[in-house]
């Protein structure tokens, strides 16, 4: 895109916290680099291979927490910010951590052990126990009762609720532990542990139900949780939900699910959200999530349209790659790595000469038996439940707790072709009938629609019907000498002397003349209508009126707006 020529010459400081606060990073960009330069920079100093599970985090000045959209300008999402200060933490935790490799690996980790710190990780008592013999073995090394004396643990600071009973059982925890181990055991054994419990990846959110009792929603790969005093009271997995909103306040989530009996059902589920703001950050968090999990590849997502009729529209489109394809890349690289081997093992093996004691016809197989054994020929499912792979046999893309089963996106029909070239074939004779542009209105709608997105709409069509002129009456009826002689009413109707007939002229038709009355129209009969339910008190409306969408109309709107107007009639009581 375009930049000014000062932009070049304008650079920006900020200071990037890693998962250690004592930890942070000098770094400069200027006003045309956008988030993945920033996120992209940090991955190359750090040498984390999986980029995408991470993301940068920042607290605006009204104390609201936001993810650095890679895809947009630095400087304009963070204008307001002094100092620019981001914090680099893992925005997708894997269902299965043993995909990341090296320092991406010992991120998850800390990240981990950070949230059981913060008291987002949380578990019982004897799993908090186990978790912090594991970090304390990481960090101390063996049990050695010459060094590790008395309450040792207390240095280190290890959950949310430490209390010396827990501190007690981590060092019995540590003393059973068989000494020697490698440090990294320890790591992958507290990182085994923590995938299985319930708030893994979770990053609670305050909300409130209908009834008011205050709840946190969290939200990770499996799907959207529920949680009451620490404990699941809610899950909706992704395949389950089919679609997401918000509404001022409200974020609302629209089910689609089999009950027992095998009978879909369908059903809006409403959470009452702080402020507006925190609703957007909930609702944008809930739709990445999804998307990263779910979607095939970045190419298939679509714009996404969030927030109501009553509230700030937001879009957001996905940017970066999904899971599904980065374990299709991590595949092929293990398979290109085994072919690679195998064909060098066997230029290898095809440059030793025959021995006398090695005979000829059985040259091949013992040239076979001796080949080295690859490394790399375990199950390309390795840590997968039953060999399975992500996108394995065409299903999409599973998870450990239940997956979703997703279908590419399929290219505009035939069909849709056919419907292009006859909604040109109408605006060709709109043209020629009056000059009415009703061409414009159908390309508005149909670019929503896609049909319009490969080409169909040639601007050279429209060429060709400028050079056919004007409309004329000749050009339909015509001036042959048989249509002249034609007998029929019709034709002495249009033939005869136009004072000897009386025609009715029309008037020209205008879009605006039409749609200004129907959308106030359509108004006052959509506000006409919440009103009568909202006033009535008839059964039939009871679970419309009990609906989070019409709730939140209620006590946000109509309820504010119905005392202010009889304030002012002066007929509150």
């Amino acid at each position: 895109m375009f930049r000014s020529k000062n932009d070049g010459n304008i650079v920006y400081k900020c200071t990037v916290r890693l998962l250690d606060d004592s930890d942070v990073l000098e770094c400069e960009f200027q006003p045309f680099h956008k988030g993945i330069y920033l996120l992209e920079y940090l991955c190359g100093e750090l040498e984390i291979k999986e980029k995408d599970y991470f993301g940068l985090r920042y607290v605006d000045s009204s104390k609201q927490r936001h993810w650095l959209d890679l895809s947009k300008s630095i400087i304009k999402q963070c204008k307001e910010l002094d100092p620019l200060l981001f914090s680099l933490r893992v925005k997708f935790y894997p269902a299965d951590p043993f995909r990341l490799t090296g320092n991406a690996r010992i991120m998850l980790y800390q990240q981990l052990k950070r949230d059981l710190r913060h008291g987002r990780l949380y578990c019982s008592l004897g799993e908090a126990a186990a978790l912090g013999a594991l970090i304390v073995q990481e960090e101390l090394g063996d049990y050695n009762e010459d060094v590790h004396i008395g309450s040792y643990v207390s240095s280190i600071e290890l959950a949310l609720r430490q209390t010396e009973y827990l501190e007690k059982k981590i060092i019995e925890l540590h003393k059973k532990r068989e000494p020697g181990q490698d440090l990294s055991l320890a790591m992958d054994e507290f990182l085994g542990i923590a995938r299985g419990l319930e708030t893994y990846g979770i990053d609670p959110h305050p909300v409130k139900d209908h009834r008011g009792s205050q709840q946190y929603i969290g939200i990770n790969n499996s799907g959207i949780s529920t949680f009451v005093t620490g404990k699941r009271s809610q899950h909706f997995r992704w395949n389950e939900i089919h679609k997401i909103n918000f509404e001022g306040k409200m974020f609302i989530a629209h089910l689609s699910y089999t009950d027992a009996s095998r009978e879909p059902k369908k059903h809006t589920v409403g959470f009452k959200c702080p402020t507006g703001a925190a609703c957007r950050y909930l609702w944008r968090c809930a739709i990445e999530q999804m998307l990263f999990f779910t979607l095939p590849n970045s190419q298939s997502a679509a714009v996404i349209s969030g927030g109501g009729f009553f509230s700030w529209g937001t879009k957001f489109r996905y940017t970066g790659r999904t899971e599904r394809e980065i374990l299709t890349e991590n595949i092929n690289a293990l398979r290109e790595q085994k072919i690679n081997n195998s064909n060098s093992s066997k230029r290898k093996a095809s440059s030793v000469p025959a021995t006398p004691s090695s005979p000829q016809g059985d040259l091949a197989q013992i040239r076979y038996s001796s080949l080295p054994r690859s490394t790399m020929s375990e199950p390309l499912g390795y840590g997968m439940p039953n060999g399975h792979f992500y996108g394995q046999d065409g299903h999409g893309m599973g998870e450990v707790n239940g997956g979703i089963q997703i279908s590419s996106l399929e290219p505009v029909c035939e069909e849709a072709r056919l419907r292009s070239s006859n909604i040109e074939g109408v605006n060709y004779l709109a043209t020629q009938m009056g000059g009415y542009a009703y061409r414009d209105s159908i390309e508005h709608s149909s670019t929503e629609s896609g049909l319009t997105v490969n080409g169909y709409d040639h601007p050279r069509k429209h060429n060709e019907a400028k050079q056919h002129g004007s409309y004329s009456p000749n050009l339909y009826y015509g001036q042959s000498d048989v249509a002249s002689k034609s007998s029929s009413p019709a034709d002495k109707f249009l033939h005869a002397d136009p004072s000897a007939r009386k025609v009715k002229k029309f008037r020209k038709f205008h879009l605006l003349h039409a749609f200004v009355p129907s959308v106030i129209f359509v108004a006052f009969a959509m506000a006409g209508t919440a009103v009568f339910i909202m006033e009535s008190e008839s059964e039939a409306f009871e679970q419309l009126r009990n609906s989070p969408e019409m709730l939140c109309l209620r006590y946000q709107y109509y309820q504010p707006l119905k005392e202010f107007v009889l304030e002012k009639l002066g007929r509150r009581k």
